[in-house]
Parts: structure tokens; sequence; C-alpha cells
């Protein structure tokens, strides 16, 4: 028999799915001297990748390291980056935007090295472009047990490795959080994101972990991919009347994104935010993002997640 505890968790999630899509991604180390020059580093490689509504990509930390994990022996940082398959040309698109944000970001940031972290048969030859930056003063190297590319540098070397591997990954996992006011639904969703970057093989991608603007697919501009989710608006309960999905008592709606390696990443990460989340005092619902399979096919049912 379920106990107290489980049951009250199945009343606030909603019995639906979170429906995410596939992605091709690639997956770097970053190491830096110290934390200071680390985090710079991880701030301008994933700037402006929040969503691929408008962004070239979807980028995040997957998890932070600490110097005795590394092949240099100082901190780093796993970040992903993502592109739907649905894309055209994804594999020279998501090239480009490796190559664009490695070389402007982490070549330019102090201290830095990078290392590919993905071992795929299929990969890009990005070190090799990348080094080109050293005006034929560039040369290979081995260093860390990793093979790669030194790049003379104004202030000293750059090291980054020969090939970046990519694979199949998963984007669009989601949770929803119903609060009565704003406090309640960012706390629960602040809680959910760091549960749910603490989660292996996974990315959260807006500010903070969080989306206040959640969209639906689609717009009644034809010319925009995307647009507000009115019927989940608050402050559009009474203007849409019947149509709006806002329950009584909610004044505010807050989401996270998940990306990752796998379906299992995001079942593990989306369970993981659920139990932060559902300890926040006074929330109303849990629940998720979907459009009937429409956007994707990769489908994370929440009740299946709590047993």
């Amino acid at each position: 028999m379920a106990d107290s505890n489980q049951l009250n968790l199945k009343q606030l999630v909603e019995d639906t799915y979170a429906e995410g899509f596939r992605s091709i991604y690639g997956e770097v180390l970053i190491t830096a001297r110290d934390d200071r020059w680390l985090r710079h580093c991880v701030a301008a490689v994933t700037g402006h990748a929040s969503s691929t509504i408008l962004c070239d990509c979807e980028a995040g930390v997957s998890r932070w390291v600490s110097a005795d994990e590394t092949p240099d022996g100082r901190i780093g940082a796993v970040v992903q980056f993502h592109v739907p398959r649905f894309v055209k040309n994804r594999e020279k698109h998501l090239e480009k935007v490796m190559l664009a944000r490695l070389s402007q970001n982490v070549l330019t940031c102090p201290t830095t090295a990078l290392f590919n972290q993905l071992d795929t048969e299929n990969y890009f030859k990005l070190g090799r472009k990348i080094a080109l930056f050293g005006d034929r003063h560039q040369f290979r190297d081995t260093r860390f047990g990793h093979p790669g590319w030194v790049i003379p540098t104004l202030g000293g070397e750059f090291f980054l490795s020969r090939r970046f591997g990519f694979r199949d990954g998963v984007m669009g996992g989601n949770l929803w959080f119903f609060g009565p006011d704003e406090a309640t639904a960012l706390d629960a969703a602040e809680a959910a994101s760091i549960a749910a970057e603490s989660t292996p093989d996974v990315i959260t991608t807006f500010p903070g972990g969080v989306a206040a603007s959640g969209s639906k697919a689609g717009s009644s501009y034809d010319f925009l991919i995307a647009a507000t989710y009115a019927e989940f608006c608050p402050t559009l309960k009474d203007k849409l009347g019947e149509k709006s999905k806002v329950p009584d008592g909610v004044n505010s709606i807050m989401e996270i994104i998940v990306n990752g390696r796998d379906l299992e990443a995001l079942q593990s990460a989306t369970r993981n935010a659920i139990h932060a989340a559902a300890k926040t005092p006074g929330l109303v619902r849990i629940s998720a993002g979907n459009y009937g399979g429409r956007l994707g096919k990769t489908f994370v049912h929440l009740h299946e997640l709590i047993g």
C-alpha cells in the first residue's frame, strides 16, 4: 500500500507527460586556473543559448569537476551544446556553433584549456580549425595524455584536443510549477532546477535554470515558430474565459527545461526535480508541457517517475 507521502505527491503531480524531442550534441571539458576564470569562461561559452527558438543552440553545464578528475589537475566544467535534429544540415550547424563558441569564448579566456568529452565514431576536427589562429606557429602535441594542438597566445599557450565528438541526445524535458503567487512558483522552480542540475548528463539552459515565459509551438503570426502559451497565462484567465487552463488560486507558473544525453537521463533529472519542488509550501500543482506528439516523440511520464 502506498504511504501518505506518495499519495500526496500523486495528488500534487498531474498525470501527464513532458514532450521532448531528439537532438545532436557535443560535450567538452573546460579547465582553468581557478573558479573565477572557469566561471567567466562558462558564462561566455554558454551565453545566448537558452532556446533554439532564436538561439543558435542550447548550452549549459552538465557538471562541475574537481581538480582530481581532470587531465591537467585543475578544476573544470563539462559543457553540452544541443541542436535539434530537425534543424537543416544539423551536423554542419552544430560544428559551426561549437567552432564559434569554443574559439571566441574559451581560447580567449585566460588560463583555460579545452578537452573533448565524447569518444564517438562521429567527430569534428575542431582542434585543427581553431589552431589556425596560431598563424602557422601552432603545433601538434600530446599533453596530459591527450593528443591536441598548442596555440601560442599573448598569455602563454592554449591547449585543446584535436577532435570533438558528437552524438544523439534529447531536448525539451520540462516541468511546470503552479503557485498562488510568483514567490511560491519561483521557489519550487529554483529547487527543481538545482536538483536537475545535480543530475549527471543533463543541462538546464535558461537563466538560473528557470523559464518564466513558457512557450507553445506555433503562433498567430506566421513568421514566428513559437509564442506565449496564452491558455496558461494567469493574467489572461478572465479574458480567455473557458479557454483558460489556469486552475483557480494560481497566479504564477514557472517552468524548467532539461536537455541531456538520453531519455534515461531526462527521467532521472525530472524525478529529482519533482521531489525537490514538492517540498515547497503552498505549491498548487506540478505539471509539464506537451503538444500531443506534434513537437517530439520523447515522452517523460510524470506519474511513472513517482511510482
